[in-house]
């Protein structure tokens, strides 16, 4: 019997490794399938990315990153908001009016006005970083092609900015992009008819589009000045 007890306790002391290694294999797999669900993947396919600058509010700082197709904005990011519930039920309103208004001339959310304030900065400066790289853009093509793309100058108008992107084909107007327009239904209402006439007239005498003086006016002299940049 003094034999058999070392050997029983031999015996069990070689299960206490066994037992405290299954969870050990276990706890390893569980922090690598955490490692994988945190990373981010790339999202390069959707279209041209462009970072707006950082805001410093007194809630905390505030950046975007917005994806255009072309001209158009077809997405928003925030890399930085405020870690507040105000900013947290703001921000989908805010990039909704981007969306819709394809600009920065968006209104302010109530009860969150630093943020809005500062998401419009930070968002029109992304606007402008792809305005520059793509008014860049024609420059670098022009030996293989004639099309030409030319912006008009920002005009204020009462009811938000008013600019224009024309592109011609020699000395035809083949295009004309809104870059900025007032967020207001008569303005969206006119523009598709301004163009139109833009097209036709091949030219900036066209008339005001009735409900939207104050639109077409500013169109206009935009599209007028961007006439006269191309020579």
């Amino acid at each position: 019997m003094k034999r058999a007890i070392p050997v029983l306790v031999l015996s069990v002391a070689g299960l206490i490794p066994v037992w405290r290694y299954e969870p050990s294999t276990a706890a390893s797999s569980s922090s690598s399938s955490v490692a994988e669900s945190g990373t981010t993947p790339s999202t390069s396919a959707s279209g041209t990315t462009f970072t707006g600058t950082t805001v410093t509010t007194e809630k905390g700082d505030v950046q975007v990153r917005v994806t255009f197709e072309g001209d158009t904005i077809t997405a928003v990011k925030m890399l930085k908001q405020p870690n507040h519930p105000q900013t947290t039920a703001a921000v989908p309103k805010l990039i909704s009016q981007t969306l819709e208004a394809q600009s920065a001339d968006i209104d302010t959310v109530s009860g969150a006005t630093l943020t809005s304030d500062a998401y419009k900065k930070s968002l029109q400066a992304a606007i402008d970083e792809q305005a520059s790289s793509a008014s860049a853009s024609p420059s670098a093509a022009a030996s293989s092609s004639s099309s030409r793309t030319v912006s008009g100058s920002t005009v204020t108008t009462e009811k938000g900015d008013v600019q224009v992107r024309v592109t011609f084909e020699g000395d035809t107007i083949t295009a004309v992009k809104m870059l900025k327009q007032p967020n207001h239904p008569q303005t969206t209402a006119a523009v598709p008819k301004l163009i139109s006439q833009t097209l036709e007239a091949q030219s900036a005498d066209i008339d005001t589009v009735s409900g939207a003086t104050l639109t077409s006016d500013g169109y206009k002299e935009s599209l007028q000045a961007a006439i006269d940049a191309k020579g």
